[in-house]
């Protein structure tokens, strides 16, 4: 069972505003939200173009103003206690969505201190605010203060983790109750961290906390470092493409949208509280996959962008494609295949992502021609 909450009239912190993910569910919820208050923060870094992450922001004012939710923007890192403790002070969520992350596999192997600052100190951080979110509640309510009943803490906590945490498992399609402490990246170890911590601080003080395992997430303004992204700037420039595992990997890519709407379900349904027979909290802590359930070779992947990339206009039409690929091996901190089970979140908020991958990379294509002119 879940515990219903009403987002409307709530202030809902979201880090990692600027990023994809992020800002695509900043503006969903300024299109759909009345009398809400969300904080966005972001560290703005350049792991890739900010100019990116400009753009996202602008798009999120240009929504912003004609909502009926309030959006304000504060720079600044997650790992910095001070910063986030001075957040919570300030503003007080009821909601938090931590999608403030160093993501990328490979750039984990050359940049390790990225990820344990961002994604262990970082959401350690977020974990603790959380904690400290109910400081007082209880003396509130016994001298009957005014604010006991307005604010109570946070509600529910809603992080991101990643497919990457199943690792090398050959049992497909991965489903929430598989073995995942095998991972293959730094990457992944952090995220399966972040799980653990989460379910640590959901049994010892009672904080709600759901974990999203994002399988890759695709769309208009993404990542450039994602492979769609990144083989589309390089076919550009006459340079060739690498598949690995010699094509033979298949991914189960989720469009943004599809992502967005499983998000922001989960916000609106937090793990219900309880008591155990030790007297101590039985966790309200839930893992999701979020993916659409439908694994593509890379090979096909690649054929439909290309055939998306050329109707956008973006390519020739006489663009020699077999020149511009090659077929290597797989390369460290990869894996052969990642396929969600959604049923798990098809029980739970009667909602399973759908959109095809022809749709969603002509959606990408279209925009890419647009941005990039």
């Amino acid at each position: 069972m879940k515990n219903q909450l009403n987002l409307n009239n709530k202030t809902i912190l979201i880090t990692g505003a600027a990023g994809f993910i992020g800002a695509n569910l900043v503006l969903n919820l300024l299109h759909v939200l009345n009398g809400s208050k969300i904080i966005g923060i972001d560290n703005l870094n350049d792991y890739y173009d900010p100019a990116l992450k400009d753009y996202r922001l602008t798009l999120i004012d240009e929504q912003s103003k004609e909502s009926k939710a309030e959006f304000l923007f504060e720079r600044g890192d997650i790992s910095d206690r001070i910063f986030m403790d001075k957040i919570f002070a300030d503003h007080k969520p009821q909601i938090v969505v931590n999608l403030a992350a160093q993501a990328g596999v490979r750039y984990s192997i050359a940049n390790p201190d990225a990820y344990i600052s961002s994604n262990i100190q970082g959401f350690y951080n977020i974990l603790e605010c959380c904690r400290h979110s109910y400081d007082g509640i209880s003396e509130r309510k016994e001298k009957n203060e005014e604010n006991a009943e307005k604010y109570k803490g946070v509600e529910h906590l809603v992080y991101a983790s990643s497919s990457s945490v199943y690792g090398g498992n050959q049992k497909v399609p991965f489903e929430e109750t598989d073995f995942v402490d095998r991972p293959v990246s730094l990457y992944a170890a952090t995220k399966k961290s972040n799980e653990l911590l989460a379910y640590s601080y959901a049994k010892l003080y009672d904080i709600p906390c759901t974990g999203l395992r994002f399988f890759t997430v695709y769309g208009p303004a993404g990542r450039p470092d994602m492979f769609y992204f990144s083989a589309t700037q390089k076919l550009l420039l006459g340079e060739k493409i690498q598949i690995f595992n010699f094509g033979n990997c298949r991914r189960d890519f989720t469009y943004i949208d599809d992502i967005v709407e499983g998000v922001r379900r989960v916000m609106e349904g937090a793990p219900e509280r309880g008591i155990g027979g030790d007297g101590l909290p039985v966790p309200p802590y839930s893992i999701y996959n979020i993916g659409n359930n439908n694994p593509e070779n890379l090979l096909d992947f690649v054929r439909i962008l290309q055939e998306e990339l050329v109707r956008a206009k973006i390519l020739p039409e006489d663009f020699d494609f077999d020149a511009h690929k090659e077929l290597v091996a797989m390369q460290p901190g990869d894996v052969p295949v990642t396929y969600a089970d959604t049923s798990a979140l098809e029980r739970d908020y009667g909602y399973k992502p759908d959109t095809d991958l022809r749709t969603g990379l002509r959606r990408f294509a279209e925009w890419y021609a647009e941005f990039y002119k």
